[in-house]
């Protein structure tokens, strides 16, 4: 692990332990794959004392891609389906947080995980150079350490989203599934509904202390 592994996670969990500032949101970003599946036939409708019953078989169709913001504090989120997730789609998604979900703000610090994807580099791969650096001035991006994803709080809400939303059911396509994930979405934000994160810095050095390097 090591030190570089420490600065990174210390970076994200004192990000989290700042108070709210709705100028410098800090807004949590990931990716989820989905298997869409069709069903063979009809299933039977629940009545009393039974649930609906679906059929063993089943007809893929393929992968579907959930890009996902989440912004704690301000307790709002939002998921867009996509076909896929390639560099030029994250750059996309970078465009959207800037200039549509987060317009007024002064600078959105982005928490993200080591995909080769999450990088300036994409945006200058899908915008004329102006263009990207426009973006990318107003974002900053905080990455965790690799093999630390878990320190990402949009990991708690897609968890949230897999077991309120998307287990049990069969869902053959992306417009199908965007309905479903809208609605959710919708739902958590009229709540208010959010992550109550408890892990800081000063957990970390202690309960994590075989992590840290050793000290001359």
């Amino acid at each position: 692990m090591g030190a570089e592994f420490v600065w990174r996670m210390e970076d994200v969990l004192e990000l989290y332990e700042e108070p709210y500032a709705p100028k410098k949101p800090v807004v949590c970003f990931d990716e989820l794959p989905f298997q869409l599946v069709a069903e063979m036939r009809t299933p039977l409708p629940s009545k009393p004392g039974c649930p609906t019953r679906y059929d063993y078989e089943y007809e893929r169709r393929g992968m579907a891609n959930m890009f996902a913001i989440f912004e704690p504090k301000g307790c709002r989120r939002h998921l867009e389906v996509t076909e896929r997730r390639t560099g030029v789609d994250f750059a996309h998604q970078m465009r959207s947080l800037a200039d549509e979900h987060y317009p007024q703000a002064e600078k959105i610090r982005v928490v993200l995980d080591n995909l080769n994807t999450h990088t300036g580099a994409s945006l200058y791969r899908a915008f004329e150079p102006s263009e990207a650096r426009r973006v990318l001035r107003r974002l900053e991006f905080h990455h965790t350490p690799k093999h630390a994803s878990w320190l990402n709080q949009v990991e708690v809400e897609l968890s949230v989203l897999s077991r309120q939303c998307l287990s049990g059911q069969r869902i053959p396509d992306q417009e199908t599934l965007a309905g479903e994930v809208a609605a959710w979405e919708s739902e958590r934000n009229e709540r208010g509904a959010t992550v109550d994160w408890r892990f800081t810095a000063t957990d970390a050095r202690e309960k994590l202390a075989r992590l840290y390097p050793a000290q001359p």
